[in-house]
């Protein structure tokens, strides 16, 4: 059976005036469901709050677009309230409860991708609400809740039967909800557009890689990621990761060609792709990406929490590696067009700035 690696946008599940979640479906994007990878997206309008949950699934977490503020409570620990703007990413292990909200304009755009491995749908996260008209407090019989949290019935009902909205709800003008604290950041959160570049080609493009040193929950998560920036009509050398991990990338903004090359150097994938699109290249496949003259713009995450890559093109590229008869016997040339071959990118870079 082919693979289906065509670039996919998401629909939305559930939203109203607060907001929407949007989610792809693998029934759309099979590759989902083919390495157990989830994905959605969060938009909140302003006052708009999506309500406390935990996932089946473990996730990263990256601001796509706005500011607002994050609520987070690890396992046992107390609330931490994050500020939270674009180009953060957070990672979220499992049993994680969250609430996102958005206080002002613009709309706050948050992305989620993760490891479905141990959720109840494959290629799907599976959200509990703690509260709303779906949220787990309203399953329980008012007995049970009664003498959970030592309540009169009157107040029972109360709680219940004031919970209508379902996931995300508009909070009225005005309310006070819980202000950020900047020590709270540490360790949960790294802005991507901010931090430290882990690779940087003039005319090329630029870098930054979640891992376990600058963000040391991606490894409870068992994820890495990276925020790749590519300037316009540069390319992006031709690679694979060599560690058996996924890769799964949202196009941020701008657009580009793409080609992914597979098994027996089948070419599964060429195509355009846009700000908004998902698409995901499966184990040890090859991939390279040119950017169009405005530039191209990806957030990935890795199946691994500290990825290895093997570039196939520049100075450090495994066919340079390789010894200059091997590699004349191989393509079946002459000395002249191996020596070109080895010698025409002697740049050690991941990107290559568009030919003068």
């Amino acid at each position: 059976m082919e693979l289906d690696l065509s670039p996919k946008l998401p629909k939305q599940a559930y939203g109203g005036d607060g907001g929407a979640y949007y989610a792809w479906c693998p029934k759309e994007l099979p590759m989902l469901l083919e390495g157990n990878i989830g994905a959605a997206k969060l938009a909140l309008q302003k006052d708009g709050l999506a309500l406390p949950r935990y996932s089946d699934s473990s996730k990263v977490a990256y601001v796509l677009q706005g500011d607002g503020v994050a609520g987070i409570v690890l396992p046992e620990q107390e609330e931490k309230v994050l500020a939270i703007k674009k180009g953060d990413a957070i990672a979220l292990p499992f049993g994680v409860v969250t609430w996102w909200y958005n206080k002002e304009d613009p709309e706050l755009v948050v992305l989620f991708l993760g490891e479905t491995s141990k959720a109840h749908k494959a290629g799907s996260f599976t959200d509990f609400f703690l509260n709303g008209s779906n949220g787990i407090f309203t399953g329980f019989s008012t007995e049970f809740v009664g003498r959970a949290w030592d309540l009169e019935e009157n107040v029972v009902k109360s709680l219940v039967e004031k919970q209508s909205g379902m996931g995300i709800v508009k909070v009225a003008a005005g309310f006070n909800m819980p202000e950020p604290k900047e020590e709270h950041r540490k360790g949960m959160a790294l802005n991507c557009l901010e931090a430290p570049l882990d690779v940087d080609i003039k005319n090329g493009g630029r870098v930054v890689v979640l891992n376990t040193k600058n963000l040391p929950l991606v490894g409870e998560v068992g994820l890495g990621a990276d925020l790749v920036r590519l300037d316009g009509s540069a390319m992006c050398s031709p690679g694979f990761s060599c560690d058996s991990a996924l890769q799964v990338t949202y196009i941020v903004r701008g657009s580009g060609r793409v080609q992914v090359v597979g098994i027996d150097g089948k070419r599964v994938l060429e195509t355009t792709v846009k700000g908004g699109n998902l698409f995901i290249v499966p184990r040890f496949f090859v991939v390279s990406k040119i950017a169009d003259p405005d530039g191209l713009e990806w957030f990935s995450i890795i199946s691994t929490p500290n990825p290895i890559f093997t570039n196939l093109a520049g100075k450090t590229s495994a066919w340079k590696a390789l010894s200059p008869a091997v590699l004349q016997a191989s393509f079946n040339v002459d000395s002249d067009v191996e020596q070109q071959f080895r010698s025409n990118r002697t740049t050690d870079a991941v990107f290559f700035p568009p030919p003068n």
